[in-house]
């Protein structure tokens, strides 16, 4: 079966639509195209998908109710944009749900919420228990008290998470483009959109580039960087163009619309996709030729012995990424150490821990349960 056929047979969706989309470019929320999504997902509800909607908009709708024609640079001020216009954001979903006889919840989110395993399980039944009672979940980052997490394109990555939170079998991406292009059509009119692709195929954050712009290249950028992440439950990713006439219906259809990115890896289980899904690490642990062997190829937990140095100040239970020498990504798990026993125990043996620390502890600077391979 080929991925757009898979498409057809999938059930539960996560549906992110982004600001420019939502608000016409920064001039106010978008009422036809408001109108247009809820009528395509209440068909879909009744067709019997299960719908969790990722919606931008509450800090450009809050600068279009403060008559504000440029985006702040202080945080309270985007705090204070995000709490005013999150109030119109969610009365014009719920408001459009209701004539099709549909319930809306608002979820808002943190990274906080999913960095902790116990706030993380209970946003996740909380969300499933939203789906079970034919609600509409509509989600956003609560970028009332979030700091640095207030960035373009961030909702890529919150949409992700949530992705991984439901275990969704479809992430739709809905931007101002019709998907992922070889080179930014911005520049280059010839451009060939890529129909499908891998989620984890390296060449594509190279055809990404840097940059800024909607989906030109910092924007982009995210997009496979949430794929990559939906993709370790298992969920397939479209990048479409949330302005194409009936868009969501005619995915559903299982027509060739945007880009296709399927996942290409083992589906994790629930426990490593959160450790997958936290994106505020640690420290680092930079590892030699063997322990980069033994964690890629033989599925085997990091021992001190593979580590040559350590980065950063972490404790005990903290996410941290290994690196090898090159300073690529190999893996990220859950230490077993603070920061000052790893330094201590560098190039040692297990059998070696309590005589340099003084204590018996783990045999593994991190248990193969609590690492992900990249």
């Amino acid at each position: 079966m080929s991925g757009r056929q898979e498409i057809t047979q999938t059930r539960r969706w996560i549906v992110k639509i982004g600001s420019s989309m939502i608000t016409a470019d920064g001039r106010g929320l978008d009422a036809s195209r408001l109108d247009d999504w809820v009528a395509q997902i209440a068909a879909l509800h009744k067709a019997g998908h299960q719908i969790v909607l990722v919606s931008s908009g509450a800090v450009a709708e809050g600068m279009v109710r403060l008559g504000w024609k440029q985006r702040p640079a202080h945080v309270h001020d985007l705090q204070a944009a995000a709490a005013l216009g999150q109030m119109g954001l969610i009365q014009a979903w719920e408001s459009r749900f209701r004539k099709h006889g549909l319930h809306t919840a608002q979820v808002l989110l943190t990274h906080e919420d999913v960095r902790d395993r116990q706030r993380y399980l209970n946003a996740r039944s909380t969300l499933l228990t939203l789906l079970d009672l034919n609600i509409i979940p509509v989600v956003n980052e609560n970028d009332t008290v979030a700091t640095e997490e207030i960035r373009l394109g961030d909702n890529d990555t919150l949409a992700a998470l949530t992705a991984n939170l439901v275990e969704a079998e479809l992430l739709v991406l809905l931007t101002d483009q019709d998907g992922m292009y070889e080179s930014d059509p911005r520049t280059h009119p010839e451009a060939v959109l890529i129909e499908s692709a891998a989620a984890d195929d390296p060449r594509l954050m190279e055809m990404a580039g840097g940059g800024s712009g909607a989906l030109g290249r910092g924007g982009m950028r995210t997009k496979l960087t949430a794929a990559s992440w939906a993709a370790r439950s298992g969920a397939h990713t479209v990048i479409a163009n949330g302005a194409a006439d009936a868009v969501l219906t005619r995915l559903a259809q299982g027509e060739a619309l945007g880009t296709l990115l399927q996942p290409g890896k083992q589906r994790l289980g629930a426990r490593k996709r959160w450790i997958a899904g936290l994106s505020r690490p640690c420290g680092q642990l930079v590892l030699d030729a063997g322990a980069v062997a033994a964690l890629r190829q033989g599925g085997r937990s990091l021992l001190p012995v593979g580590v040559k140095t350590v980065q950063g100040e972490f404790r005990r239970g903290d996410l941290v990424l290994c690196l090898d020498e090159s300073g690529s990504e190999v893996a990220r798990g859950l230490v077993n150490y603070n920061a000052q026993d790893a330094v201590r125990l560098l190039g040692h043996g297990s059998d070696e821990i309590a005589g340099v620390l003084g204590y018996v502890g783990d045999e593994e600077l991190i248990h193969r349960d609590n690492l992900v391979v990249s």
